[in-house]
Formats: structure tokens, sequence, C-alpha cells
């Protein structure tokens, strides 16, 4: 505690986790930005256990020129920075009085300019704040830290790697097809975390990897059943346009594409989408909190669960067809090969399409009497996404030019998913309790 005198500028919480404890000034300088947020570097430092909707980097306070004026501008927040309940959009030059709010449910400061002379707490955590003690916290840091929500979100990761890599210690030159399987799944996993991190919402780990797990044994027990009717009673046919292309015979683009666009545009999309159209159903006859937990009710949900229904689509795909035929044309080696950029381009190629897909599942459970036209658009959409991937080699006879249009379908494909996810983001009912997430190096 301290007795301040000044005529600077300064911040004063008025939000408190603590109801009746003091306030806490943050004093400004007229020659330093400060930026409020959630990660350590920040000077306005917020506890992200008691402020979640908070991002790392949230907003930024900064002077400008020297005309004693202040101004804040938005860091590109997840939930967005209000002045006197109007959200800011980029910047804003600040009055005294103005009331700062970080997201809907989030801390609030006021601006002021006049002097001000209190026993305060000074919060300001600039370096050396904390003197020459030392404390048993910061000596062995894992005492305080495991309440800190980063904690955890830096730890799973990690731990689930050391997990794997001691696995595949284990069958290194005694079991290719266990090592080859257990790479996938990490890789694949790895994959997966990429779009659970940008989504930001909590779904049931074990609902996850049901949903995973189911399409691969859907793929295992009844997807032929499907293909023949995809491929033999609709137009769809790409066996027999297969073999005449690696006869060496030319091939209608045209004819290519249609085929492609039912035998397996239609035909894997709708096997896909199985899992996540059951859980829709499963979700509605459970219980709060379980059924939001587990079931379909918003886009974002849909994303979610379409994407694990991708990776188990490919893993199955990948390890039970595709790797074993590049083992038995060049080796072990050429299988690893080909594993690596499989699972790794799935992120742009099943995940990006299921996940599409998903995100129309999940929009026609908040719009249910535009349902089957939500239906209907994600499914042509997202198999239209997945017959260009399939296709890109055809539209051309250089191998050149095959690979920049197949890039082209890929980051096309990946490039829907994000807008579909942050469209997700921006219309969730829980929105304000999802994980913020950083899209960019000012989130």
């Amino acid at each position: 505690m301290m007795e301040e005198s000044s005529h600077q500028p300064f911040l004063k919480q008025v939000s408190q986790i603590v109801p009746g404890t003091r306030p806490i000034f943050y004093q400004l300088s007229g020659s330093q930005s400060i930026v409020i947020g959630r990660e350590s570097d920040c000077q306005v430092i917020l506890d992200s256990t008691h402020y979640q909707g908070v991002s790392r980097r949230h907003a930024k306070i900064s002077p400008v020129g020297l005309s004693n004026s202040w101004q804040i501008c938005d860091l590109g927040s997840s939930n967005g920075t209000y002045i006197n309940g109007q959200r800011l959009y980029q910047c804003q030059t600040l009055k005294a009085g103005d009331l700062i709010k970080l997201g809907h449910q989030g801390p609030e400061f006021l601006f002021e300019s006049q002097t001000h002379s209190a026993k305060t707490t000074t919060g300001i955590p600039i370096r050396g704040r904390f003197g020459t003690e030392l404390s048993l916290t910061q000596l062995i840091p894992i005492v305080s830290t495991q309440s800190d929500l980063r904690w955890r979100e830096l730890m799973i990761p990690g731990a689930v790697t050391v997990f794997f890599v001691v696995l595949m210690f284990n069958y290194v030159g005694t079991n290719p097809a266990a090592f080859m399987w257990l790479l996938g799944v990490f890789l694949a996993s790895a994959c997966y975390y990429v779009i659970d991190r940008l989504c930001g919402r909590h779904k049931a780990w074990w609902a996850i990897v049901a949903t995973a797990i189911a399409t691969m044994i859907f793929n295992l027990t009844l997807f032929n059943l499907f293909a023949h009717v995809f491929r033999y009673i609709l137009p769809g046919n790409i066996e027999e346009l297969s073999a005449l292309r690696q006869q060496g015979a030319a091939i209608n683009p045209i004819d290519w594409f249609v085929r492609m666009f039912f035998g397996a545009g239609l035909l894997e999309e709708f096997t896909k989408s199985l899992p996540v159209f059951a859980f829709y159903l499963i979700g509605r006859q459970l219980r709060s909190p379980l059924r939001e937990r587990v079931g379909v009710w918003e886009p974002l949900d849909g994303i979610l669960l379409g994407a694990a229904s991708g990776i188990g689509f490919t893993l199955d795909e990948t390890l039970g067809q595709y790797v074993q035929m590049a083992i038995q044309r060049g080796g072990e080696l050429a299988g690893l090969q080909l594993l690596i950029p499989r699972i790794l381009g799935a992120i742009a190629v099943h995940v990006a399409y299921s996940g599409y897909f998903g995100y129309f599942i999940g929009l026609s459970a908040l719009k249910p009497s535009k349902r089957w036209q939500l239906l209907a658009i994600g499914y042509l959409s997202s198999s239209f996404l997945h017959t260009l991937w399939n296709s890109a080699d055809i539209l051309s006879q250089n191998a050149l030019m095959d690979s920049v249009l197949q890039c082209a379908a890929g980051v096309l494909a990946y490039a829907f998913l994000i807008s579909a996810i942050l469209k997700a983001r921006q219309i969730s009912a829980t929105r304000a309790q999802d994980l913020p997430t950083r899209l960019g190096s000012s989130n």
C-alpha cells in the first residue's frame, strides 16, 4: 500500500473479483503504451482464471503525440472492447470518465485524468515490480500455476506428445505397422487440436473420439453398401475411369468430375455425416449440461464433430488402404512417406469438407424452419469442394500445373472451413464462455 499523488491519467478497475475490495489504479505514462490482456508480457495482466472472456492481448492504450490525449485500440479480441456501452472498432480517443469494458461480461475500467490521491494498490505490472525478494512460488512455479487455465492448455498437448513418442520408441524396427498407426493417430490428433483451438468450444472428449471411431467402423462394415448405390445406381462409377487412366487412356474432364461428384464427393460426405447426425439425435435425449457437451445445438458443435469424423475417415482410408498399397509397391519407406502428407493434409481435405458440412448441420439446429435448405446447401457445397480436390490433377496434362491446381483446391477448402469457424463463433449462443482464440498476433 502506498500514498499516490499524480496529475497524469490513470485507469481505475471498477469491477473487482471480490466485492468490497479497494479499486486498483493503473498509472499511465506519457511515453509508453500499455496492453491489457491475459499474456504475461502485457502491462495490465488479467487473471485467466477469472477473466476467460479476455483475449491474450485484448486492447492497447497509447499516448497521442504531445497533445496530452490518449487513445484505445482493440487488438482483434474475440469478445470485443466496449466504450460506454458501444463496441469499439479499431481505435478511439479517450475522454475523462469513459468506461472501458472488455467483452460483454468482462472487467471494467474507468479512464480518469484528474488529480488522484488515494491509498491504493498500484496495479501496473512493470518488470521488476516484485522487488528483490524470492518466494516459494517463484522458485517452484508449478506450486502456483496449476490453477491457471493456460497451464492445462499448454500441458495437455505436451503430455500427449510424450505419450505417443514413448510408444513409438517401443516399435521402432520391430513392428512397422504399429509404428505407422501411432504416428498416424498422433498427426491426426495434432490436426484436430488446431481445429479445436480455432473453434474454442468445449466438447466432451469421448464424443469426439467416438465420432472418429464410428466413422472408421462404418467404413469397414457398411461403406460398400452405400458405395454400390452412389457408384452403380447413380452415375458415380469411378473405378472404370480410374482403370482407363492407369492404362494411359485420355479421360474427359467433365465425365471425370461428374463421376467423382457422385462416387466420391456425395458418397463420402454422406457417410462422414452419419455420426454427426447420430450425436444430434442423442443430444436431444439427454439432460443439461451433458446434452450441450454431446449434442449438436449450434454450428460450432457441428464443425467439431464433423472434423472428428473427417479424422476417422482419413485414418481408415490412409492406413487401411493407401499406405498398404504404397508398401506393396515401394516398401515401408514409401508407406511412411505417403502417410505423413496424407494425414497432415487432412486439415484441408476430409476434415475441411466434413467440418464445413458440420457447420450447416449445426446451423440447421439453430434454424429448424430452414433445416432442409441448409442441409442441402451444406451437403452439396462440401461435396463440390471434395470433388474439386479429386479432379484437380485431371484438368491439366502438365505435372506442375496439376500440383498448382490441387494446391488451390486444398487452400480453397481450408478457407471455407475457416470462414465457417469464424461465423460460427460470431453467432454462438455461448460466445462469452468460448475460449478466446488467437487468430493472428493481436488477439
